[in-house]
């Protein structure tokens, strides 16, 4: 897969399970839009790792993380076309929830630069690639393995789905 053009995307992402299912969100944006995602999201300006996928989880789930542990760094390449790029490079820092309060929320607070519609439980063997980003893959091999897989995945044809397309309801 060729090197050039590529956006790169950073951002810490947490797994959560409940009642033997994963914690997604709907998400409303990027080449994830109309899948389920994992909550979490880009780092505000000079935030610390931790406290940001703290944040990320609240606002995008409703849950109020106390005991987090991080399982590694990993990146997914594929093509999207966005503004003048051709190729994603998303940079992952991935958290396991071990501790939190609260419930999942179906909606959450809408704001510039949210995007989640709000989140969900989903069954693991409902998961797949054409409902769910390669983060949520991700996180299903680690429930399913005990491993986390720090290698980099390169995805030769990547689909953003369209609103039609769409694999939840608001």
């Amino acid at each position: 897969m060729e090197h050039n053009n590529v956006h790169r995307a950073f951002g810490v992402y947490g797994i959560i399970v409940i009642n033997n299912k994963l914690v997604v969100i709907k998400k409303n944006g990027g080449p994830y839009i109309n899948r389920f995602d994992l909550p979490g999201g880009s780092l505000e300006d000079g935030e610390f790792l931790k406290d940001a996928i703290n944040r990320e989880i609240k606002e995008e789930t409703g849950l109020k993380v106390s005991k987090i542990k991080q399982l590694g760094v990993t990146s997914f390449k594929y093509p999207w076309r966005y503004l003048d790029y051709e190729m994603n490079q998303h940079i992952t820092v991935f958290y396991e929830v071990q501790e939190f309060s609260g419930q999942v929320m179906n909606s959450v607070n809408q704001f510039e630069g949210q995007d989640s519609l709000g989140s969900l439980l989903v069954n693991f063997d409902e998961l797949n690639i054409n409902n769910a980003s390669p983060l949520v893959l991700k996180a299903k091999d680690y429930i399913q393995s005990g491993v986390f897989d720090t290698n980099d995945i390169s995805i030769e044809n990547w689909h953003v789905l369209s609103e039609n397309e769409r694999v939840f309801t608001d």
